[in-house]
């Protein structure tokens, strides 16, 4: 995927020149104006963005242009993503298509009344440019925000700030729960980050309509099931060897049934059960994981500064993880790295694959709420599994081998205890369920 921004050589009576940008997926190409335009001498064709500091004609910022080209950027790497876990067939109508539902001229027009603060989706973009900047967010929160924009642009294209009273704010909850049929929990997650951006609206004095401050609709929601591997499956995974591409596998099922399954990608799904594996010996997030180099490792721990949260951990090194980090000690992965590394969605993709190949596929019932409707879902165990079942994998068992929730803690980086909680919740349900074998004696 390539995704390049310039400049168009003829310029407007203003002396500005549209930018242009070119998207290219898997060998198709699809080239338009991004709505934006800048003075040559104003834009930075290495960095291909505007300078800092610097606006066009109309009074449109660089940190709101910039912004969108970090939201094209963005949101077609995500979409190249989606193509491949979809198969799906790309051609230049396709990514015309994309483009045009989601950075049409709409929502181009809607980012350049920005001047006087009073365009709500441009004072949008100002947001998410400068709090993306300060707070280095990761490229997950700029999508959840790319998404939040996308409904609020399905709910309402003429939307304000006055307009977010008590009952606009109602409304478009509503709209969220009837048009989008969001869970509960993602209709909550939508209006914090809703919430999070009026504050920042506030404090800039562009929003004078206070209702969202005390707007606490009322969302059932049932408390998160925590999905992770108990011990014994952990071994069972961990110690796993992956039949070779083609190999026909009978499986059983959780109610005794038999079924097929043919192994595809072998040594992919061999790379990420090392890595998923590392992850459940380490407490590592998977993007740290995929970071860590061989020179933040030395014989008996590593040291590494957390992605996320930026955080610098010391954690030793068991002898199952240094079994995975010898396993590929002679391999010359770019950047110095220690392990192989995937795209999170080709991960979990195997993941699921591999668990099911262990039969880690009792039943887990989870329950969420649409409104006041409750839904209990049944699925087998290995299709829940993913990547950051690898960090809840290792707090749950380090928790279950009694270690305390603080020492577990500066290997995780957790920084309070209520973010362990449910954690704990579930290792003392382990542990009373297992007391009770001894009245079955």
């Amino acid at each position: 995927m390539a995704v390049n921004f310039y400049l168009e050589t003829r310029t407007d009576k203003q002396g500005d020149a549209p930018i242009r940008v070119s998207v290219a997926v898997r060998g198709a190409r699809f080239v338009t104006s991004t709505g934006h335009s800048i003075a040559p001498s104003k834009w930075d064709a290495n960095k291909q963005q505007v300078r800092r500091g610097c606006s066009n004609s109309k009074g449109v910022t660089y940190s709101v242009i910039n912004s969108r080209l970090l939201r094209i950027m963005e949101h077609f790497a995500g979409f190249e993503n989606q193509c491949a876990i979809d198969s799906r067939k790309i051609d230049k109508a396709t990514i015309q298509d994309e483009y045009r539902r989601n950075f049409g001229k709409g929502d181009a027009t809607k980012a350049t009344d920005t001047a006087d603060g009073g365009g709500f989706f441009g004072a949008l973009e100002m947001f998410l440019s400068e709090m993306g900047t300060q707070n280095q967010w990761t490229k997950s929160t700029f999508q959840k925000f790319e998404a939040l924009r996308n409904h609020l642009q399905q709910w309402n294209t003429a939307i304000t700030f006055d307009g977010l009273d008590e009952a606009g704010l109602t409304d478009f909850v509503v709209f969220l729960r009837d048009e989008q049929e969001m869970r509960n929990t993602t209709i909550g997650k939508n209006v914090a980050f809703l919430k999070w951006f009026l504050r920042w609206a506030t404090r800039k004095g562009i929003n004078k309509q206070y209702a969202f401050l005390t707007f606490a609709p009322k969302l059932k929601t049932a408390p998160k099931q925590v999905v992770f591997l108990e011990w014994g499956e952990l071994m069972k995974v961990y110690n796993y060897s992956v039949p070779a591409n083609g190999t026909e596998i009978t499986l059983t099922d959780a109610d005794g049934n038999t079924y097929k399954k043919t192994v595809h990608d072998a040594a992919a799904i061999e790379k990420a059960r090392d890595i998923f594996c590392f992850c459940c010996f380490t407490s590592l997030r998977f993007s740290d994981a995929l970071n860590l180099k061989r020179s933040n490792i030395d014989s008996d721990n590593m040291t590494i500064t957390t992605i996320k949260t930026a955080d610098t951990l010391k954690i030793e090194l068991n002898k199952f993880a240094k079994s995975i980090l010898a396993k590929y000690a002679d391999e010359n992965f770019p950047g110095n790295k220690a392990l192989p590394t995937m795209t999170n969605q080709r991960m979990n993709i195997y993941l699921k694959d591999l668990c099911e190949l262990c039969e880690i596929n009792q039943p887990v019932t989870q329950t969420y709420y649409t409104g006041s409707q409750r839904h209990d879902e049944t699925r087998p165990k290995y299709a829940l599994i993913g990547t950051h079942t690898g960090r809840r994998t290792f707090i749950c068992n380090a928790l279950m081998l009694g270690i305390t929730p603080q020492i577990v803690m500066k290997w995780t980086g957790h920084s309070d205890y209520k973010s362990m909680k449910p954690y704990i919740d579930v290792t003392d349900a382990a542990k009373a369920k297992a007391m009770d074998l001894f009245n079955n004696l």
